[in-house]
């Protein structure tokens, strides 16, 4: 019987030219504690091309001035990149216009954005609003905050034993006191691809507003928002191939024209008196203060990237590393793997009878491999699969095979260090 490496080994390179793209990345040459790197923490953050890095550098040494306000060649030229990139994510995710992009600092901030001011415009006492128990906290505590702010309800779909959400439930959610559901694309700690147009349909055929967590969809999946039909889009440029600092939110339509501010400050006015402000149109009215335009303009570099890669080819090869990973290290003796459903993407979770996450990734970074352990901000998830932690590794577009022969084999010596 042949192995998964056996019949994917071709297929892995003939998706993508890995090594070529390795080459992009200068951080996959250092050498940790004397060991070649094998980093698999992408679902925390990604590594940076050359191109990227360059593009920041570029910024500084050539093209830094302040936006919007200045009528001087650097504030002109600042400007014109700061635009460029929100039109490259309108693309990226097939937006039907620039003034439905908002730049925030992360997908955090994305998410407390609508919270606070969807919650102040529509949010009342009695209302739900429904999660999940596999989100991240931070799909999960700006919606506590909001619900202890105004009397609202916090309604959570559960998750199958395979780390599914439970479909017939969430349809059971669902009411006319149902305010806005707030669910992720794609699981951080179990890696599950959630059926969202699916979830969108159900959703809005109750009239219901639907935000997207896509944290770990965007780095992952071709994205299409105007084909998922999600009303709100969340998601962070540090995990697909760009600088921290960086986040995105998308709202639909006319949704940003009925939100009040989230902030105050310059940029976002139109007028203001000591009496009265009024307010910028959207996306202006969203970006109060000076922003991060330094890492906003490098962000394009990481979105042009991925586009000639290709996020089809980059699904397909975290798939084979995936499923050799999942067959390696499932077999080995004690392992549990935590979300095992059908579809999901670059994400293995487990645990080892006996051995703490901890103490696995502490091993393992002495074999110069980088994985995340703890409870990945998903407490309740891992209260539902009875787990206080996991140790988790994540794939991307510039690992290997080669990447998961050396997890397996840095895990075997776990096993001989605690028997």
């Amino acid at each position: 019987m042949t192995t998964v490496t056996e019949r994917t080994q071709a297929g892995v390179m003939n998706a993508l030219d890995v090594h070529r793209i390795r080459a992009d990345f200068p951080i996959l040459g250092i050498r940790p504690r004397g060991k070649p790197l094998v980093y698999l923490d992408s679902a925390a953050t990604s590594q940076k091309p050359r191109q990227v890095i360059d593009a920041l550098r570029r910024y500084y040494e050539e093209e830094n001035g302040n936006i919007h306000r200045g009528v001087h060649y650097l504030s002109e030229l600042a400007t014109a990149r700061y635009d460029e990139t929100r039109e490259a994510v309108r693309r990226f995710i097939n937006a039907a216009d620039v003034r439905e992009v908002v730049f925030t600092r992360n997908t955090t901030e994305s998410v407390n954005l609508v919270a606070s001011s969807f919650g102040q415009a529509f949010v009342r006492s009695g209302d739900e609003i429904v999660v999940s128990i596999m989100e991240h906290h931070s799909n999960l505590v700006p919606w506590q905050l909001l619900a202890e702010r105004t009397g609202a309800v916090i309604r959570a779909v559960p998750v199958t034993d395979r780390g599914e959400l439970d479909l017939e439930a969430f349809g059971r959610l669902l009411s006319h006191r149902t305010r806005i559901v707030a669910l992720t694309w794609v699981s951080n700690a179990l890696g599950t691809v959630n059926p969202v147009r699916r979830i969108v349909e159900m959703a809005h055929a109750r009239g219901v507003p639907v935000l997207l967590d896509g944290a770990q969809a965007a780095p992952h999946l071709a994205i299409d928002v105007q084909a998922v039909g999600c009303d709100f889009l969340a998601f962070s440029g540090h995990k697909m191939l760009g600088p921290t600092g960086v986040g995105i939110l998308y709202a639909r339509g006319d949704w940003f024209d009925r939100l009040p501010p989230y902030q105050g400050g310059g940029d976002m006015i139109e007028t203001v008196t000591i009496e009265r402000t009024t307010f910028a149109r959207p996306p202006s009215r969203f970006e109060a203060g000076t922003p991060d335009i330094a890492n906003v303009v490098a962000f394009r570099a990481a979105i042009e990237y991925l586009e000639q890669v290709g996020l089809d080819a980059v699904q397909r090869h975290e798939h084979l590393l995936l499923g050799e990973a999942t067959v390696r290290v499932g077999a080995m003796p004690g392992v549990r793997v935590i979300g095992t459903a059908p579809e999901k993407a670059g994400v293995l979770s487990f645990t080892m009878e006996g051995v703490h996450p901890h103490d696995i990734a502490t091993i393992l970074d002495q074999h110069g491999v980088a994985i995340r352990a703890g409870h990945h901000c998903t407490q309740p998830l891992m209260a539902r699969f009875g787990c206080g932690a996991t140790a988790r590794a994540s794939f991307y577009l510039y690992n290997t095979l080669d990447d998961v022969a050396a997890l397996a084999t840095a895990l075997e010596s776990v096993h001989q260090v605690f028997g």
